[in-house]
């Protein structure tokens, strides 16, 4: 499996960088980080490819490489924004871009709040569209007693709608 992650901007950044960590060692994993976010360091998945956020003709940007799943996490509005009116102006809303006219899975995880009326419309659109729009909500009845094992359950309800196996959190009984 070919799978995209984007990180852009840079609050929430610890949350892209634990989705790669926690993924199985099989899948190849394609990274941009934006110009705005903060740098990374060293990530522990052994399938790991760094793609600079400027290059639009990096081979993540075409539809004929394959990738199954693009995530964008933490997802800026300004990301948002360029997505649901086309724009690709950089890597990470290129292959947001490849991924709708591929019809593949697109998951986005807007990171700012309130939300404002433009950036609801903005998620509603894209999701009308197919896209997966999962900002890092709590979940109160995962019964989560540290701030691990809460971003340890989003990123496994992340997990369960692309259909990547784990078992990141306590399942309902």
């Amino acid at each position: 499996m070919k799978l995209v992650v984007a990180i852009t901007g840079a609050s929430g950044v610890d949350l892209g960088k634990k989705f790669i960590e926690y993924l199985p060692s099989d899948i190849d994993v394609h990274l941009v980080v934006s110009d705005n976010a903060i740098t990374v360091e060293a990530f522990e998945h052994q399938n790991i490819t760094l793609h600079n956020s400027q290059n639009i003709a990096s081979s993540i940007s075409s539809g004929s490489f394959g990738v199954d799943i693009t995530v964008v996490i933490p997802c800026s509005m300004n990301t948002l924004a360029k997505i649901a009116c086309g724009i690709s102006d950089n890597l990470p809303t290129r292959v947001s871009s490849v991924a709708l006219k591929e019809q593949k899975k697109l998951l986005l995880a807007p990171r700012e709040l309130p939300f404002s009326a433009i950036a609801l419309e903005n998620m509603h659109k894209l999701a009308s569209l197919g896209v997966i729009i999962a900002p890092p909500v709590m979940g109160y009845y995962s019964d989560s007693s540290s701030l691990e094992e809460m971003e340890r359950f989003i990123i496994g309800k992340w997990y369960d709608v692309l259909g990547i196996e784990n078992t990141l959190y306590e399942r309902w009984k």
